[in-house]
């Protein structure tokens, strides 16, 4: 796995992220990079994540072992053609794309599945581009492989091996089983997300009384509504028919809810969010999933110089270690001021019992 040389084409968010994991748990490995923002290049390079940067997509990827396509969906449909005339033939070609079906498409057209295997990181953040890219950002995170019928069995496991280094978890897939599933996990959401935003919007009065108190529960839906417009336009032009399918279903039960709602009807109403919360509660007990559970606190604390920093030094003197701290402004669904999130149930308990023992009220949520 070392004295390896990995090319990048495109270096955003992922792109960046997967180039870091790699350096940092890998020895001898050699990052060439092309990206049209040159920022980005220069700013690699300058932290020596990238140690050869291309000015376009030409011979000096002919040494790569690997190259992942990190360009937009679109983007990378269209470099297929001029990385098929410059890479060498042992080199495995790959993309991180959260659509499959068509890249795989285009690989089938160009002859290429030998040397191709689809690969999609299920991480991210609402920010893009190589400066909010950071090693840790695929620890723990699914990274599905889509493999076709002319894959290597042993590139494969070489490829997963490397995907391994970032700290993911590998994942095999069939390329159209994964374009349905993402289509309901992570593209309709943001469709949803986005439309919620918008809606909002729409509704507001003049003086913005909506986005002044939208906080608690409409802020964590619609976190995902922040990331990059152009990603998810292409996202939706190139998984078309999976998000419209599962759109409809989903149109179809806003209607029913909207008819058991106008009719009143208590039984289905409680159905619905209690049914939603024993299934969502046990994404969390999956010991094998992303969704980990949350440990957190929240305190009563008055507003007051020093309250925070006061908390923040008894449990620092406890050697209690913070994940994050902040201050709870919407409060419909949430109990106290302040709320500290912890690495663990033992920082939490003991964090509890402390502030407890010096007559803060705390209200513990295991999530």
């Amino acid at each position: 796995m070392n004295n390896l040389t990995l090319g990048f084409i495109g270096l955003g968010l992922i792109g960046g992220s997967i180039a870091k994991a790699i350096k940092e748990n890998t020895s001898g490995i050699e990052i060439i990079a092309y990206d049209v923002n040159q920022e980005s290049i220069q700013l690699a390079l300058s932290e020596e994540i990238v140690d050869k940067s291309a000015s376009a997509i030409d011979e000096t990827f002919s040494c790569c072992d690997y190259i992942f396509l990190c360009a937009p969906v679109q983007k990378n449909a269209e470099n297929l053609i001029q990385i098929k005339n410059i890479m060498k033939p042992s080199c495995i070609l790959t993309d991180v794309g959260s659509v499959k079906t068509d890249i795989h498409k285009h690989i089938m057209e160009q002859n290429m599945e030998k040397q191709f295997i689809g690969g999609h990181p299920m991480a991210g953040s609402e920010r893009y581009g190589y400066v909010n890219s950071k090693a840790s950002l695929l620890e723990n995170a699914y990274y599905i492989l889509t493999p076709n019928s002319q894959t290597d069995p042993e590139r494969l496991a070489e490829l997963r091996s490397l995907v391994e280094k970032t700290g993911a978890i590998p994942l095999i897939l069939d390329y159209q089983k994964h374009d349905y599933v993402t289509a309901a996990i992570s593209h309709l959401p943001h469709v949803i997300a986005a439309s919620l935003v918008n809606l909002v919007r729409d509704s507001d009065s003049e003086d913005g009384i909506m986005k002044m108190v939208a906080a608690g529960g409409f802020k964590d839906i619609t976190r995902i509504a922040s990331s990059s417009a152009t990603m998810w336009q292409q996202i939706c032009l190139t998984n078309t028919a999976n998000i419209s399918d599962l759109l409809g279903d989903y149109i179809a039960s806003l209607q029913t809810i909207k008819m058991q709602l106008d009719s009143r009807q208590e039984d289905s109403l409680y159905q619905l969010f209690d049914n939603a919360r024993i299934y969502r509660d046990s994404f969390a007990n999956n010991s094998s999933g992303p969704i980990k559970v949350s440990y957190t606190l929240n305190v009563d604390i008055t507003d007051e110089t020093g309250a925070l920093a006061a908390i923040a030094t008894l449990l620092a003197l406890k050697q209690i270690s913070i994940k994050n701290m902040g201050i709870v402004h919407n409060r419909e669904v949430e109990s106290g001021v302040l709320k500290i999130e912890f690495y663990d149930e033992a920082g939490m308990k003991n964090a509890s019992e402390t502030l407890r023992q010096r007559g803060y009220t705390i209200y513990e949520k295991k999530l």
